[in-house]
């Protein structure tokens, strides 16, 4: 757990998706945990702190003057909503001499290079340092801006004109400079001119004014949220109305096939037994009828033995009549 102690009107910086800050302000102790934080806004915080403490002996608008100056051109300072609330630092505001310093601070805290460049005239110059931390800066804006249907916000020549570079060697430089601090994650693509990057470090701060256009964001993120939940749910019950309907079809066949089966098992046991009813009849009616032959053919054998018989014991063919033969 990281804790800053913070003079009175000091305000805490939160994160949100669009690599921003918004104050938060408290009249005490602040305290960032890690929870709310990130690392690297735990560190540009860390890296702050001194310069907040330094300002509360910043009476005189020279000395505050000379800590802004000081606390653009450290390392690790990337945040600096903080510094501005300082009531030595905010009384720049109506000294004509040294207004500019605080403007120049409230560049640094949510301006670009663009914004410096268009007023260079009216704000301090900056050093060699100061210049490298505002286009870092700048490139971290940037790269959080929606690209056009027309062109891309990340290309080389677009960055290189945008942060006022004299070469892409000087882009490429910068950006690797910004990936090895950890500002933000990306990839060069020299072969199609075009810095790729994925991550950027919530290190900037909300302009004044700027909360609706952030609510505004959240709003419209949120419908979309809302809208793809509502596609993903009528999907779901889309998949399982075909689920029922194919369970009920399923059901359906089971019961026709049962219900075939027992009737095949019916219908084929009452026809075996007709077929094995007509077998047996029939092989009945054939032993009755080939009984019947038989005993009809031993009865016309008998009498014609009989008579041949009795022919040949008579010597002819006449009948015997009393014992005597007719002849």
């Amino acid at each position: 757990m990281t804790t800053l102690l913070q003079p009175e009107g000091a305000t805490t910086a939160i994160a949100n998706h669009t690599g921003h800050r918004t104050l938060n302000h408290n009249n005490t102790s602040l305290i960032h945990n890690r929870q709310t934080l990130t690392m690297d806004q735990s560190r540009a915080l860390n890296a702050l702190a001194p310069f907040l403490a330094l300002a509360k002996s910043a009476n005189s608008p020279r000395a505050a003057s000379d800590l802004i100056a000081q606390a653009t051109s450290a390392p690790n300072t990337y945040v600096f909503a903080e510094l501005l609330q300082q009531p030595n630092i905010r009384k720049l505001a109506s000294d004509d001499q040294y207004s500019s310093h605080l403007t120049l601070l409230e560049t640094f805290a949510y301006g670009t290079w663009e914004s410096y460049k268009a007023n260079s005239s009216s704000l301090p110059t900056l050093s060699e340092v100061q210049e490298r931390k505002l286009r870092l800066l700048s490139l971290l804006t940037i790269a959080a801006e929606k690209p056009t249907s027309t062109s891309t916000n990340l290309s080389y020549p677009s960055l290189t004109a945008r942060l006022d570079l004299a070469s892409p060697r000087d882009l490429e430089t910068l950006v690797t400079t910004a990936i090895y601090e950890n500002l933000l994650t990306a990839t060069l693509n020299p072969a199609a001119q075009t810095v790729v990057i994925t991550s950027v470090a919530p290190l900037r701060d909300l302009a004044p004014g700027s909360v609706g256009k952030l609510l505004g964001e959240l709003s419209a993120w949120s419908g979309r949220c809302d809208s793809v939940l509502a596609d993903l749910q009528a999907e779901i019950s889309r998949v399982e109305a075909e689920a029922a309907k194919r369970a009920a079809r399923e059901q359906r066949k089971e019961k026709q096939i049962k219900a075939a089966n027992e009737t095949g098992e019916k219908s084929g046991g009452a026809a075996s037994g007709t077929r094995s009813g007509k077998q047996l009849g029939k092989s009945e009616a054939q032993e009755e009828a080939e009984d019947d032959g038989d005993a009809m053919e031993l009865d016309s054998s008998g009498a014609v033995n009989g008579r041949r018989k009795g022919g040949a014991a008579g010597g002819g063919t006449g009948r015997f009549v009393g014992g005597k033969q007719l002849r």
